[in-house]
């Protein structure tokens, strides 16, 4: 009996000396893999590693979070060295306010927009490559299109330096970040539909029969070559149009009026640009149903304001200020009661959305924020004649245009 309990003591003492190795064993290996998860997440984020989160699983509160509805903070901790510099070589050499020493270019960056019901968090870099790799993001539109695109490009650039410039579809500007196959393109188009000169005809004709002699011929239902194939090519499209269908050094309502043309014919009696954009609007939105790769992303961003005070552009205008307005000066400033030299903004967007209502394209407001930010364009810095109240520094508010649209991208890509 005595020899049998203590053989069975002994065997159970095996079996627990057997079982540490084994423990241990598992103990490390668990270690092992959450160092090794743990490094894998630090390297996506390491450009904001306290933010990523909120961005790349994003609380979709459209509902209850208006991200265009907010104020402007002044954060010196919210510092430009965190995204990009002066350095950058893809920043048009008039909106580098840093090179061109505008007064207060060091201040435009930390201004940080807050919204009233959440956050805006600034775009992480990493993340977004790693997010949106094997993609392609075609921007379409005129020159504040280019604005946003140059924004992004830099804000990338300096995360990933392994870029291939090229130009897909006919863009103007395009740059693939070859490690996560991440391309992103800017196609230059003023009005998105064709447009150029157009002269009377000797023969006669029915412009010419009302009295045209030249202008500018706009095509309603055909786009501009520089963009026609970038449907089939992007994944992701953001597009915009609007300041050169008011612009009257260009196209001047009777020395060289906007004259429309659908189906290869003059749309008779002649209609005013207004209605000409609403047509072109349809026809393209149209274009890029039928052209499309199947689920690309379509969306239309809002007017860019302009600042010009105390006269328009060519008579005198300049943009002074060293901060952003009070809601008083803005609504003084863009109302359209008042139909001072900035309304164009507010105006195209009446169009935009009564258009695009409707349609899947979606929007991408950035109108309001930006109304705030006389402060931040080029002004006399942008080596013009006259003062550069259109365009914006960079680095600047454009940046906040897209920790927007990386926001609006995620929550569709949520929704889908």
């Amino acid at each position: 009996m005595g020899n049998g309990r203590g053989g069975r003591q002994k065997q159970n003492q095996t079996r627990k000396i057997s079982l540490f190795p084994l423990l241990s064993l598992l103990f490390f290996t668990s270690i092992f893999l959450f160092l090794s998860l743990s490094r894998e997440t630090s390297f996506f984020s390491s450009s904001s590693q306290s933010h990523h989160r909120n961005i790349f699983r994003p609380e979709y509160r459209s509902g209850s979070c208006n991200y265009s509805d907010g104020h402007w903070i002044y954060d010196p901790n919210f510092t430009f060295h965190q995204r990009y510099d002066s350095t950058c070589k893809e920043i048009f050499k008039g909106w580098n306010c840093l090179l061109n020493n505008k007064s207060n270019a060091q201040d435009i960056p930390n201004w940080r927009w807050k919204p009233n019901d959440c956050q805006l968090q600034p775009l992480d870099p990493l993340m977004f490559l790693y997010t949106y790799r094997d993609t392609s993001i075609g921007f379409v539109g005129d020159s504040l299109n280019r604005n946003m695109f140059v924004s992004l490009f830099c804000t990338l650039k300096r995360v990933s330096g392994e870029v291939k410039k090229w130009r897909p579809a006919g863009a103007d500007r395009g740059f693939t970040f070859l490690r996560y196959n991440l391309t992103i393109a800017y196609h230059r188009t003023n009005l998105l539909a064709r447009y150029g000169r157009w002269s009377a005809n000797a023969n006669g004709g029915e412009l010419e029969d009302l009295g045209y002699k030249e202008g500018y011929r706009v095509d309603v239902d055909v786009p501009e070559g520089t963009w026609a194939k970038a449907p089939s090519f992007h994944d992701i499209l953001i597009f915009n149009t609007g300041h050169w269908w008011w612009a009257p050094s260009k196209f001047h309502p009777t020395k060289s009026p906007m004259l429309f043309f659908e189906k290869d014919q003059p749309v008779i009696p002649p209609i005013p640009p207004d209605v000409g954009l609403n047509e072109v609007l349809k026809h393209m939105i149209h274009y890029v149903d039928k052209t499309a790769r199947p689920g690309v992303i379509k969306t239309f961003r809002t007017q860019s304001p302009r600042h010009f005070e105390g006269g328009d552009w060519d008579q005198g205008g300049s943009c002074q200020r060293q901060q952003p307005l009070s809601p008083e000066q803005v609504e003084e400033l863009f109302s359209l009661k008042n139909i001072g030299t900035n309304v164009e903004e507010r105006l195209v967007n009446q169009h935009l959305y009564k258009v695009l209502k409707g349609s899947d394209f979606s929007i991408l407001d950035i109108s309001h924020m930006s109304e705030f930010r006389a402060d931040a364009h080029p002004s006399t810095a942008g080596g013009k004649k006259h003062d550069d109240c259109m365009h914006w520094c960079l680095p600047g508010l454009t940046d906040s245009w897209n920790d927007l649209f990386i926001i609006h991208l995620n929550n569709i890509k949520v929704k889908n």
